[in-house]
């Protein structure tokens, strides 16, 4: 049996995106032992992200950018990261998070886990993941130069990626199962702007198909019941998220799709459990809003540990 080094905190993040990293700062400028830990590297989502133009003060920044600013000012109030962690159990109830050779225990902990894109749950998707295949437009975009992709939804990730796939493929289709647009107005209006976009509406895929890449879409007209093929070299489904909480699912109170409920000031469902950004039941998931979710659940961490501390001195 291996002994495991056991390492105390007041907080523990889970999780380094924007919501993360935020929650880091206040945490650690208000005085507690806090660290940050993520099963993958720093920076979460907007990482990925080309181009930022909506977080205040900065018009327009690269993503990666924006998020190794967020870290090195977690760094500057001393938060300690782990990175790339293969955690095996969490207990939420005991604030506790095991890896093979660790365990973390912690006074408070903020869930900051983010979303991840979902599926289309088509035949064919799973067979050509990274052979055309992608949920990442920036990470894959230029292995798609003077070819034709296609994304699927209709949402601002979807036009917004739409737009970057343009600068490298040849053709960019965008498919959508309705007859309008979720996205920003002004989102749409610089999609039909560009010349290189073409949409294909009331559509729904069906297969991806190919031999040793994907080579076509077939997908259904929803207007006609017609089934139809789409030559095309890649597939970037932006069909909306779900949220990353697989290690402690059912430990606190979540929505049917997963999103984890909490009140005006972040608390769940479990005393001293904070969430925060992407994971949580929110209107709107955006850099800003994430950020300022750790924010307030940090402030809430703080109250909470200070409140204890008052009652054990009593």
């Amino acid at each position: 049996m291996i002994n495991k080094e056991i390492i105390e905190y007041d907080v523990i993040i889970l999780g380094s995106g924007p919501a993360g990293l935020s929650a880091g700062i206040y945490s650690a400028r208000g005085n507690l032992k806090t660290a940050v830990l993520d099963v993958n590297m720093f920076g979460g989502q907007p990482a990925n992200y080309q181009e930022i133009e909506n977080y205040p003060g900065f018009p327009l920044i690269c993503g990666y950018e924006l998020t190794e600013r967020f870290e090195n000012h977690a760094d500057k109030f001393g938060v300690e990261k782990y990175p790339a962690l293969e955690i095996k159990n969490i207990n939420l109830t005991l604030k506790q998070i095991e890896t093979p050779d660790k365990i973390f225990k912690s006074k408070s902990v903020i869930i900051a886990t983010g979303a991840q894109a979902k599926k289309l749950n088509i035949k064919g998707e799973d067979e050509f993941k990274g052979r055309g295949v992608s949920y990442c437009a920036v990470c894959d975009g230029a292995f798609f130069a003077n070819k034709t992709v296609t994304v699927i939804g209709g949402g601002n990730s979807a036009l917004e990626e739409a737009m970057y796939l343009s600068k490298f493929a040849e053709k960019v289709y965008i498919m959508h199962r309705r007859d309008t647009f979720k996205a920003d107005k002004i989102i749409c209006s610089r999609a039909c702007a560009n010349p290189k976009i073409e949409f294909i509406m009331c559509a729904q895929p069906v297969e991806i198909a190919g031999s040793n890449c994907a080579e076509k879409l077939i997908y259904k007209d929803l207007k006609t019941n017609e089934i139809k093929e789409l030559k095309t070299s890649g597939v970037f489904p932006y069909i909306g998220y779900s949220p990353n909480t697989e290690l402690f699912n059912g430990q606190v109170k979540q929505t049917s799709d997963g999103f984890i409920e909490t009140d005006i000031n972040m608390q769940t469902s479990l005393e001293g459990i904070y969430a925060a950004g992407d994971v949580r039941n929110t209107p709107l998931r955006q850099v800003i809003t994430a950020a300022a979710d750790g924010a307030v659940a940090a402030c809430s961490a703080v109250k909470y540990l200070e409140l204890k501390q008052l009652q054990n001195v009593r």
